[in-house]
């Protein structure tokens, strides 16, 4: 079994460029996943939450897929994301990408129905016995109304080899604390990835792997650097970058869903993209704007 993390570090959840008529923006999702590669970050995921899967048909993502697996050109890893709300469809996109190219494939639980955990984990183990990529499964209980807990996730490692990580998305480093004692010592190579800005030194502390957090979008070096000054011991260093790390999370309160919030701080910080999204969300009025560019200002992030 192979021993090593696979995937690690700094994953930004790439946000998806749309242009004002709601096509994919090729050029402005191809300078976005330049700037983050030049930031040095350690792979790139998309299709997630702030891709905005969920307001895209089966055939448009796959069109993003293609493009972006083909434009990064194994410069970075990447990740795919192919869940969604029925097993029939997330196979169809997790064998897509594996014939794209893709690195890996991320997959959230199905979140219309709750399911069993028994029905859960024929539904993972099926997605996964569907390709030879590797599998990161998505953890966002806000969102699905179901958590992946750390005892179910070991399971499912346990039962299938290209079963290789998590993306936590959860506000609770209790819960990741246990995601990693549960897992990491029968299966030393999963990545455990957390998925909050905010708790990416403590996942670091707590012998994790990383994060796939959406500042990677707007300020890649934050993260970036926080992991580097990890890594070379230096603690005071990574808890000055973790004090504004802190700060993130009440950007993303600004809206729901804050894929506008992203996109708009992604211009503030200096790369002029469509700020359009896909309904049901909608542009950030004026206000929120002028809050959103008065925190930038205080996080010295523009």
């Amino acid at each position: 079994m192979q021993q090593t993390v696979q995937f690690s570090g700094i994953i930004p959840p790439v946000s998806t460029i749309f242009s004002a008529d709601g096509q994919f923006d090729k050029h402005g999702t191809a300078a976005l996943i330049d700037d983050m590669i030049s930031a040095g970050v350690d792979g790139l995921f998309f299709l997630g939450s702030g891709g905005e899967f969920s307001q895209l048909n089966a055939e448009e993502r796959k069109a993003i897929a293609r493009f972006t697996i083909d434009h990064v050109n194994r410069r970075v890893p990447v990740l795919i994301g192919t869940g969604g709300t029925n097993a029939r469809e997330t196979i169809e996109l997790s064998q897509h990408a594996q014939q794209a190219g893709a690195d890996g494939i991320v997959v959230i639980n199905p979140y219309y129905w709750k399911v069993s955990e028994q029905n859960l984990i024929h539904y993972f183990q099926q997605v996964a016995d569907s390709v030879t990529l590797p599998v990161i499964l998505y953890n966002f209980p806000a969102l699905t109304g179901q958590d992946l807990s750390p005892t179910l996730v070991k399971t499912l490692a346990d039962s299938r080899r290209n079963i290789v990580g998590i993306k936590d998305t959860i506000d609770s480093i209790a819960h990741l604390r246990s995601m990693i004692l549960t897992v990491k010592p029968a299966h030393p190579h999963f990545s455990v990835l957390c998925g909050y800005d905010d708790h990416l030194f403590n996942t670091l502390l707590l012998g994790g792997d990383g994060a796939i957090s959406a500042s990677g979008n707007f300020a890649p070096q934050l993260s970036v650097k926080l992991r580097q000054a990890f890594r070379d011991g230096d603690l005071d260093q990574a808890a000055h970058y973790h004090q504004t790390l802190l700060q993130i999370p009440q950007i993303y309160q600004l809206d729901t869903p804050f894929v506008n919030v992203i996109k708009e701080a992604i211009v503030l910080c200096g790369r002029p993209v469509s700020t359009h999204v896909l309904p049901p969300a909608q542009p950030l009025d004026d206000a929120r704007k002028t809050q959103l560019k008065s925190l930038l200002q205080q996080l010295k992030l523009c």
